[in-house]
């Protein structure tokens, strides 16, 4: 009785079906797919033509309907700038112990990190384990050490990193453990420098870089070049090495204990005591160009129409980019993710319809073509950084990628599907995967509940799968930063990143049923008195 109370309370006005849910088509999908998806648009890598082509299609539709313009200077756009960093003059690493100085070799014992700031540094030597601050898990590898001015040593990744019982996310890295956010906050913590190294103690053999210069700073760049999220990256000024893991242990090694002996200690339950070295110091300089790029994702507002409850919004979302075009040919992206567009204007037309006839949501819907997914989900960090809303006031987040297909996983399919289990298109024919399920019990509950029509085979599966598919779509961003988010997501198959990913693929009839679905559970979300909640 609890849980059907709740699941009621969450679909608002019970099991009536979304108004104009029966406008949603196959045939409309397809349309939009092949524009999508056309040799035209070049396969939409971010940064050309074909891009920005997608771009002003997914507007124009926006437009079409009347969707409300949110976006900068009252557009469809959501601005955000990526940076490409070049490589300046080689940088330095100086070490003096005991009035002792030592100078090291740049791309053998030490270069910049592609997010670091251009500048010189000099300061004691303090060892900060894996640099991690979260006081909402109860860890701290700071406490209460001041850092000021200090050079600080920290580990890749994060404690417990093979651990399923692990304060963080066990087996799967967390954002905790991203670089560039150790970075930022030993910056805010005073520091001048930044040096990172291996955690040898769980990668022994790891090589003593990590990875060569070459790949980090390649003399000439492929066609897509290494992009940096400049919400982050700008606001990062102090010089952050990569050492060797040699050179760690000249530095950080003692008698009758090895580097690898020091790194254990990161393991601290709650955040490991600084050691600081003041017998050592260190002075680095690096310089790193940083070139600014301007990018935008496509953004339109259906207005709630209760004045209680139209400031939170419900995010529907898909990818507009893709992998462009290479000499093999167009990598048109049909079910990667002109498929999640396609979907998502689709239910933007359904929401058009519904108020033209008087029937608003309760709440707003925000419309949000993320670009920049296939460089790192890009776009839609961009936006968790600079919400349109703050992201309180979001109540959930519904993320359409790759819905045209049924699953297919082959026998030795190889890294692209590493952790899936093999498995035929034809057992997953009615299938599709709802991913992010286990941090809202109230979302998932919501969106068996908005089932009723389309009767798929919901399946629940890959929230702590080794495929990692809960970081690999935009919904993630949100779901790191505190919002209920569902990744809608029908399955890998063969073509999945490759040129033969194109619109006559897709199974159109499957999809509406799919795009139904998510219509169903945006409405029951915006009508619902209460909101789904965190587990």
């Amino acid at each position: 009785m609890i849980l059907a109370a709740a699941i009621a309370s969450l679909s608002g006005a019970g099991l009536a079906s979304a108004p104009e849910n029966t406008s949603i088509s196959a045939d409309d999908l397809r349309r939009d797919v092949f524009i999508l998806a056309s040799d035209e648009m070049g396969g939409r890598l971010v940064g050309t033509e074909g891009n920005k082509r997608a771009a002003e299609f997914i507007a124009g539709r926006y437009a079409e309907l009347g969707l409300t313009p949110v976006g900068v200077d009252g557009s469809y756009r959501h601005p955000f700038e990526l940076i490409v960093p070049r490589l300046g003059q080689a940088g330095r690493l100086r070490v003096t112990r005991d009035d002792h100085a030592s100078s090291f070799t740049f791309g053998s014992d030490y270069f910049p990190e592609r997010f670091s700031g251009t500048g010189e540094a000099t300061g004691g030597l303090v060892f900060v384990g894996f640099g991690i601050s979260a006081p909402e898990l109860g860890h701290d590898d700071y406490g209460k050490t001041d850092i000021s001015d200090q050079v600080v040593v920290m580990l890749d990744h994060e404690p417990g990193e093979h651990d399923q019982a692990s304060l963080f996310d066990g087996d799967v890295l967390s954002e905790y453990a991203r670089s560039v956010r150790k970075a930022l906050e030993a910056q805010r913590r005073g520091a001048s420098a930044v040096l990172l190294v291996s955690d040898v103690h769980n990668h022994p053999t790891i090589p003593p870089l990590n990875r060569p210069i070459s790949d980090v700073w390649p003399r000439v760049w492929g066609r897509v070049p290494g992009y940096q999220l400049g919400a982050w990256v700008s606001e990062l000024r102090l010089p952050v090495m990569r050492i060797s893991t040699e050179l760690a242990e000249r530095l950080l090694a003692t008698n009758g204990s090895s580097f690898g002996t020091v790194t254990r200690q990161a393991e601290t339950p709650g955040g490991m005591t600084p050691i600081a070295h003041p017998e050592i110091v260190v002075n680095v300089a690096a310089e790193v160009y940083r070139e600014h790029v301007p990018e935008h994702n496509v953004v339109g507002l259906i207005e709630g129409a209760d004045p209680l409850l139209r400031d939170e919004w419900i995010i529907l979302s898909a990818h507009y980019d893709h992998e462009g075009t290479t000499d093999s040919g167009i990598f048109n992206g049909a079910d990667d993710d002109a498929s999640g567009v396609a979907g998502m204007l689709e239910i933007a037309e359904a929401y058009a319809l519904a108020a033209a006839r008087g029937h608003r949501p309760r709440r707003s819907i925000l419309l949000a073509a993320w670009n920049a997914e296939e460089r790192g989900l890009l776009g839609a960090w961009a936006y968790t950084e600079r919400p349109l809303m703050p992201l309180s006031m979001t109540v959930a987040v519904l993320n359409m990628d790759m819905i045209g297909r049924s699953e297919e996983v082959p026998e030795n399919g190889g890294r692209r599907f590493h952790g899936l289990d093999p498995q035929t298109a034809e057992s997953n024919t009615d299938a599709v995967n709802l991913i992010g399920y286990s941090y809202s019990s109230d979302l998932r509950a919501a969106a068996e509940a908005a089932n009723f029509e389309t009767v798929l085979e919901l399946r629940f599966r890959y929230d702590n799968s080794r495929s990692n598919l809960l970081r690999r779509s935009d919904h993630w961003p949100f779901l790191a930063r505190g919002v209920p988010a569902l990744f809608v997501h029908t399955g890998l198959h063969p073509d999945y990143h490759t040129e033969r990913d194109q619109p006559d693929t897709l199974d159109y009839k499957k999809m509406s049923r799919v795009v139904k679905l998510v219509h169903e559970l945006s409405w029951s979300l915006a009508q619902a008195d209460a909101r789904p909640m965190l587990d």
